[in-house]
């Protein structure tokens, strides 16, 4: 190598030793501005980002009338949060008591599971197999009493205070905690509807509570009171039963639908939870947030029912039950409960479905007292007649044993049976009219029979035709079995059958198929029942798909399909979707000598239901009934108007009466509803509706 060439290196070298220096000088210089300089500033930032990601709660959907009026509603509250914070276990506890303190001088209520209450020391709970489980999850000896289990817990969670109250207090926050865990990053729910003087409150002491968050979420309403109470049904908090196997939607505070359509329509209505992410320094104080996933809202369900029907049905249930009772027809009796069913006689669809007692859905949101639930225990005003009980129909069966004798020949239109009094086979039962006058109702045709409710007549038909035709056509028309509305709880009821004597080892006896044609012996219907069975008499007796759903909607505002909405509710309620009923292609004529029997019942003298609806201005069809169930009556009525192109039928049932013509008031006052005879004052409403509705 040259001279030239060694020297050419070297300054290569030199240039490349420079150059690392340079960068080395530089790296100094910058590390100094990040570590000396600016180092407090990035430190701060620093702190800053710690990121918490929570729950965004999606929105309920709502559960609208067939109009579009909400009458389950979600308005936006707030809901307080805890994060976990580098604080030792008594600043903790200090803390949670200091929140509480606000939150009930607010009159706010927070989250409290504790199975343990204080002076006295009991258990919340007597389910054996539970405390034995609690005990042992949180290391308790099994044979531990409530005070033992209270101290054992006070020690646990390092509790200082001496006063009772108070360590239960902040025990309740602090077993909250344990239960669903807490950290810097996912918090623990503390109190749901928080209001908006806690909130203030909490929000400018924000420094004071490390770790407290306070977040908007959606809050179930009921906006008419108690309207379609057992329809609508109640939501309250997830128990832990219907938590397992759902953790990953639900949560321990979680509101989730307990009966009705709340129940039926949860997984719909819940929506898809999003996430919040939030920024706190180390001291717990939130710095900045923003949604990283968006929650998606619950699909709204939109009922059949029409909410001015809807409240007309209730007031006048609870209204005829009032006047019963305190003696405002002939007599007086001890009239209690009842229930009504108002149905699209070509549909299905329920206009309205009423049970008396009823109940305020909205106590159950916020917490129902122990005292009013056994209020409402004792008259039993969450049970939901018109579904799950199951009555002695009485005369409204008639037309069933007057249909299935004239379809099977064993009488015609024109067939006249003379009425003396007292049938003179099996045990020689007798017409009510020889019980109340001496003498039977003489001779008579289907139609006549049917306007005068002569037993005579009907027993001679059942005798005629026997049990098993009678079992055929009241299985054609819906009675005793499930008409599968979207509730769940709905009753089977029972037809009169050899069926039931076979299950008891005995024969079938004559008097029992007499008994039955008018509507006694084992048969037990619900209203629901009986509205399809009217139904289906007035439509020509075609078979109809009883439903409660006029569609779904989601977010979007795709509506799902009747066969998808089948389909939930089935899997949910355990339906079979298979309908084998076969088609009776029953006789118009026959029909037509049905119905107008009906007619004559509210329409000409010597009808039970006339004095109701004389001078009425749509003509009606309708059937009363007494049935007699041990010391008990129970009165009904049944109809259908129009007459001449029946739009829609009504069951009304009451409990403890001493003549069915009683509750026919009910259904007049819904018919003159319904048909527009109340309105004082029609004004076009100039609000979109759902696209579901339909004109009657």
């Amino acid at each position: 190598m040259g001279d030239s060439d060694a020297k050419s290196s070297k300054i290569k070298y030199n240039m490349i030793s420079m150059l690392v220096y340079i960068l080395g000088i530089i790296l100094l210089i910058q590390l100094f501005n990040l570590q000396i300089v600016k180092g407090q500033e990035y430190r701060n930032q620093s702190n800053t980002r710690l990121t918490r990601e929570s729950v965004l709660k999606a929105a309920r959907g709502n559960i609208l009338d067939r109009t579009g009026n909400p009458i389950v509603s979600n308005s936006m509250g707030f809901r307080l949060d805890l994060y976990k914070t580098k604080v030792d276990n008594q600043t903790l506890n200090n803390t949670i008591l200091n929140i509480i303190n606000i939150l009930e001088k607010n009159g706010d209520k927070y989250n409290d599971n504790l199975p343990i209450t204080v002076e006295p020391f009991a258990f919340t709970s007597d389910d054996e197999e539970y405390l034995k489980n609690w005990k042992k999850k949180n290391k308790i000896n099994e044979n531990a009493s409530a005070e033992d289990c209270f101290y054992a817990l006070k020690e646990k969670y390092e509790i200082q205070s001496n006063n009772i109250q108070e360590t239960r207090k902040i025990m309740a926050i602090r077993y909250e905690i344990s239960q669903n865990g807490y950290s810097s990053t996912k918090a623990v729910e503390i109190c749901k509807n928080l209001s908006r003087a806690s909130s203030m409150e909490l929000s400018e002491k924000n420094a004071d509570f490390a770790g407290i968050d306070i977040v908007t979420e959606p809050i179930i309403s009921y906006t008419s009171g108690s309207l379609a109470s057992h329809i609508l049904g109640t939501v309250g908090k997830i128990d832990p039963k219907e938590l397992e196997g759902k953790e990953d939607t639900y949560d321990m505070n979680d509101m989730i639908g307990k009966t009705g359509i709340q129940f039926v329509f949860e997984e719909l209505l819940k929506g898809k939870n999003g996430i919040r992410q939030i920024d706190m320094d180390i001291e717990g104080t939130i710095t900045g947030e923003y949604i990283a996933e968006e929650a998606v809202a619950g699909s709204d369900v939109v009922l059949t029912i029409d909410s001015n029907v809807q409240a007309v049905t209730e007031k006048a249930l609870k209204d005829n039950i009032t006047k019963i009772s305190s003696g405002g027809f002939s007599s007086r009796s001890d009239a209690d409960a009842g229930a009504v069913v108002v149905m699209n006689v070509k549909t299905g669809e329920i206009l309205a479905m009423a049970s008396y007692p009823d109940y305020e859905p909205q106590l159950f949101v916020e917490g129902i007292s122990s005292e009013k639930y056994q209020e409402y225990q004792k008259i039993s005003a969450l049970y939901n007649r018109a579904i799950s009980g199951a009555y002695a129909p009485g005369s409204i069966f008639k037309m069933v044993t007057a249909i299935a004798g004239l379809e099977e020949g064993a009488i015609n239109t024109n067939t006249t049976i003379n009425d003396t009094g007292v049938y003179p086979h099996a045990h020689k039962p007798v017409c009510w009219y020889y019980t109340e006058y001496g003498t039977g109702h003489g001779p008579l045709n289907v139609s006549q029979a049917i306007k005068h409710s002569c037993n005579y007549f009907f027993y001679e038909v059942g005798n005629r035709i026997g049990i098993d035709k009678l079992e055929k056509y009241a299985n054609y028309f819906g009675l005793g079995k499930k008409t599968q509305v979207e509730l769940p709880s709905e009753a089977s009821g029972k037809v009169a059958s050899r069926t039931i004597a076979d299950s008891e080892n005995r024969s079938w006896y004559l008097g029992e198929t007499l008994s039955a044609s008018i509507g006694q012996s084992y048969n037990n219907f619900t209203p629901i029942q009986m509205a399809k069975y009217i139904s289906m008499l007035a439509n020509g007796g075609k078979n109809i798909d009883v439903t409660l759903i006029k569609t779904v909607i989601d977010s979007n505002g795709n509506q799902m399909s009747k066969q998808q909405i089948d389909e939930y509710v089935n899997n949910k309620l355990g339906f079979d979707s298979n309908d084998n009923t076969e088609d009776l292609h029953i006789s118009q004529d026959n029909l037509k000598a049905i119905l107008e029997g009906m007619k004559g019942v509210t329409s000409e003298s010597g009808g039970t239901a006339y004095s109701t609806f004389a001078g009425f201005n749509v003509e009606v069809a309708g059937k009363t009934g007494t049935a007699q169930v041990g010391n008990k009556t129970n009165g009904w009525f049944a109809g259908f108007a129009p007459y001449d192109n029946p739009e829609i039928a009504i069951v009304v049932v009451v409990e403890n009466v001493t003549h069915g013509g009683y509750t026919a008031e009910v259904a007049r006052d819904i018919f003159a509803e319904y048909f527009g005879m109340n309105a004082t004052k029609i004004v076009e409403s100039q609000e979109a509706i759902p696209s579901s509705q339909v004109v009657r």
